[in-house]
């Protein structure tokens, strides 16, 4: 008789996903860029051990900024990274720390969605 074996056994990298809350950051500050005509496009990618929402100007260009979001522990300076091509801007414990550096770059004031912070 054979062994059931499951892959996710062998998996070496968690499978890492934005929440809720956090894609409704990310495509509220992606909607008042597309308002203005500044980004026309984005991208949500997964790799092993990360996800990627990048946001371009025109879909056949490299994006201008990408947002990732790598699995706990995985990143020495924080779980969230924010990078424009391969040139690191940001980095911090939550979405929020990325956040205010882009919100910076863009020169939008910043909305919170978070409960609590202002």
């Amino acid at each position: 008789m054979s062994d059931v074996l499951r892959l996710n056994d062998f998996r070496h990298h968690k499978r890492v996903f934005f929440t809720r809350p956090e894609l409704t950051q990310l495509l509220s500050i992606y909607s008042r860029q597309v308002m203005k005509g500044e980004w026309r496009d984005y991208a949500i990618d997964q790799r092993d051990g990360a996800v990627l929402f990048s946001m371009f100007r025109r879909s056949q260009e490299m994006p201008l900024f990408t947002v990732m979001k790598s699995a706990p522990g995985t990143n020495r300076q924080g779980d969230y990274t924010l990078l424009s091509g391969r040139q690191k801007l940001a980095a911090g414990s939550t979405m929020t720390d990325v956040l205010i550096r882009l919100y910076r770059l863009i020169g939008v004031r910043a909305v919170w969605l978070e409960e609590g912070r202002r």
